[in-house]
Parts: structure tokens; C-alpha cells; sequence
């Protein structure tokens, strides 16, 4: 399945190969965008995410909440266009694809983070609080696995 997938990438991989951008470029820029994604955006979307349900402030929860809501989101469209980035990129650079760990981190980031949004989507089931603790817990999961996944696509980019 990889190397099909790989076959379906390799006309958009020589295209970018064409536009001849540098190396390092190629093979360090998506964990560089991806890391600031990561530790960045996506600590500050759990960490407002937390606030938003142990506040004692009010105000600070809905302001969390609001931030968390606004936030989250556009964190998993990066996510989104940051895989495909990383597909890319492997492909770019002849390497396989789903041989790694690190495409099965960020394949199971991409789902986690999936059904926690299909959840608030949902409105929780109608405010359901058991819901409400399972995204919680979901979002929390999907970024401890983000860390383990930097973790891995930092070792697989300095062995390739």
C-alpha cells in the first residue's frame, strides 16, 4: 500500500522537485513547520482546552473555551496539509513511506484528532459530561502522541 501510495505522490513530488529547492529545505522543513505547530499551537490548544474545564475563574474559562474552540481547528487542518507535507517529503527524497513509525504516530494523530473534533462537532451528545471527559482525554492522548511522534520523525530525519 505504501508504494501505491508513493506512486500516487510521485508527479506532485517532481513537480516540487523541479522548482529545485534546496536540500536541507527538503528535508528539514516540514519537521521544522511541523514542530512549531506542534509545541506551539498545539500545547497552547491543550493547555486553553484544560483551562476552559478547570478554571475557577469563569472568565478565564470562557475565554479559554472561546480559544480552544477558535483554535483547534485550524490546528488539525495544519495537521492535515503537515501530512501530506511529510508524505511528500519522504517521497522527495525516495524514502518509503509507511515503513516508519513516525507515519504511524502521525496516522493516528491525524484520527485521534479526527473523532475529537467529530465529538465537539456532535455538541458532546447534547452537553453529554461523559463525552465532554472523553475529548478531554482524547485531545490530551493526541498530544502526548505528537510528542512521541517529533520524538521519531527527529530520529528518522537524521538517519536518512
Amino acid at each position: 500500500m505504501g508504494t501505491k501510495l508513493a506512486e500516487i505522490l510521485k508527479p506532485i513530488a517532481a513537480w516540487f522537485r523541479s522548482l529545485n529547492v534546496p536540500e536541507p529545505i527538503v528535508h528539514w522543513g516540514h519537521p521544522a513547520m511541523m514542530g512549531i505547530v506542534i509545541f506551539v499551537l498545539g500545547s497552547y490548544v491543550a493547555y486553553a482546552g484544560w483551562q476552559g474545564r478547570i478554571a475557577a475563574d469563569k472568565d478565564v474559562a470562557i475565554k479559554n473555551r472561546a480559544d480552544h474552540r477558535k483554535l483547534a481547528p485550524l490546528m488539525f487542518i495544519f495537521m492535515a496539509l503537515g501530512y501530506t507535507g511529510g508524505l511528500l517529503s519522504l517521497v522527495m527524497q525516495k524514502q518509503p513511506i509507511m515503513e516508519s513509525p513516525h507515519f504511524w504516530t502521525g496516522s493516528s494523530v491525524l484520527i485521534l484528532l479526527g473523532l475529537n473534533g467529530a465529538i465537539s462537532l456532535n455538541g458532546f451528545g447534547g452537553n453529554n459530561q461523559g463525552l465532554r471527559n472523553l475529548h478531554a482525554y482524547l485531545g490530551s492522548t493526541a498530544f502526548l502522541v505528537l510528542i512521541i511522534h517529533a520524538i521519531l520523525g527527529f530520529r528518522l530525519g537524521i538517519s536518512i
